[in-house]
Order: C-alpha cells, then structure tokens, then sequence
C-alpha cells in the first residue's frame, strides 16, 4: 500500500538560480511541514470518513497519523529529513515567551514536538538513535518510544487494513491556488495527492485545495469532505525557520 521512495524536493524548479544553501535549507523546512500538515488534516478526514473511534483528543491522533506517514511513506534518509524540520514546525514560539495556551484544542507545542519526535524515534531506534540525540529527546523517555510507535501502528494499522479491504477507493482531487506561496504549496500538494491517490483508499472523495484563507492555517472540512491549506501558511512556515535559525 505504502509507497518507498525519496522524496523529490519540489523546491529545485521553483528556486532562483544562486541562493545560497541556507536559503535551500529554509525550503525544505517549508516542504517538510506543508506535508507534515497535510498528513494532519488527511488524518482529521480518516478519522471522520472511516469512523474511528477516538479515546482523547482528536489532535493528538491526527499528529500520530501525520508521524506515521513520515516514517511509512518515505525511504530512510527522506523521512529523516522530513521527521526532523516538521518537529519544529510545531513550536510557533521558539523563545518561549508567549502564554501557552492550555485551553486550546492542540497540546501545548513543547509536547506536541517530543510526541513527533518519540513516536518517529520508536519506529527504529538503531537508526534513529543520532536524531533523537540531536533533537533533545531525554533518555527517559526514549525508553518508552518503541512501545509508544507500537501502539499507535498497531491503533491505525487496523484503520488502514479496513481501507485497504474496501474494493476500490475514491480519488481525491486537487484544486490549485493563488495568492503569496500558493505556487509552492500547489506544487508540492498537486504531488503529493497524486501519490497518495495510489496509497490510500479513501470511501468518498475528498477535494485538496489551497486557498487565501487571511491566515496561516490549514483544516479539514467534515460538511464538504475537504482539506484546505492556506497560503498564509508558506510564509508563516519561513518565518518559524528563520526564529529557530536565530536560536
């Protein structure tokens, strides 16, 4: 079902001839969390079309999934890559000097962004063992990580088999863009739904589009079975790299 393959940086036909490697790095930050954000909302919508039952808070099981299709979706090296910038596309305030935000329907960033990386960790820790190091993962709860990775794969493993059970699956489609980074995110997105078209089968069909929202922000739709990323989000993601480069 699960595709093996490196992932090809759609970045290299957008770019101005000359940026320097930082400025290539930056963008494969920005490629790396646009997908890591679509694997959320893809799994707000799995959740929603396959009817899975949820024991929690249902943004804590769409982070797993997005992790899951890091780990599963891509070669070694590739998932690596993308595992290790979307961690920090989770920590919106790299100085720490905002208020968490208890209230809200998300975990707070700080663990949101050691979940990403234990569950990524656990998948195959004598491979992984380098970025967990690099990414401050404490010992103690690397211990736990595999057992962790298990039960999330084996927990959404079950939802995928179901899927994969189903005769044929529904397409989803792709409606591009305009506005500032719509070009990026409808490049890598048009790509990436494509692919998925062969990976996974979903029940009915779910539309992918980009659109000006007049925020960064992405989200599943359950009324019309659509996920949108705004292009506000491409600039919100580079601002998020050049904070964390500052650091």
């Amino acid at each position: 079902m699960l595709r093996k393959a490196l992932f090809p940086f759609l970045f290299a036909g957008l770019a101005t001839p000359g940026l320097a490697q930082e400025d290539s790095s930056r963008d494969a930050f920005i490629e790396a969390n646009i997908l890591g954000i679509f694997y959320h909302e893809l799994g707000h919508g799995v959740i929603d079309l396959m009817q899975v039952p949820i024991f929690g808070q249902e943004e804590d099981a769409a982070d797993v999934m997005s992790v899951l299709m890091i780990s599963w979706l891509f070669d070694e090296e590739a998932a690596k890559s993308i595992a290790y910038d979307s961690a920090f596309g989770y920590i919106n305030d790299p100085e720490g000097t905002e208020e968490v935000p208890y209230w809200d329907l998300h975990g707070p960033d700080e663990q949101r962004y050691y979940n990403h990386i234990c569950l990524f960790y656990g998948a195959n820790p004598d491979d992984r063992d380098d970025l967990a190091n690099d990414l401050g993962l404490p010992d103690d709860r690397a211990e736990t990580c595999p057992e962790e990775y298990e039960q999330a794969a084996n927990s959404w493993g079950i939802i995928f088999d179901e899927m994969d059970a189903q005769e044929a699956g529904v397409p989803m489609v792709f409606e591009p863009g305009e506005g500032e980074g719509a070009d990026v995110a409808n490049a890598l997105l048009a790509n990436e739904v494509a692919s998925m078209n062969g990976d996974i089968k979903l029940p009915v069909e779910v539309t992918v589009r980009v659109d000006a929202c007049g925020e960064p922000n992405a989200f599943y739709d359950p009324s019309d079975q659509s996920i949108t990323f705004c292009s506000e989000f491409v600039a919100h993601l580079g601002g998020i790299y050049d904070q964390v480069s500052a650091n």
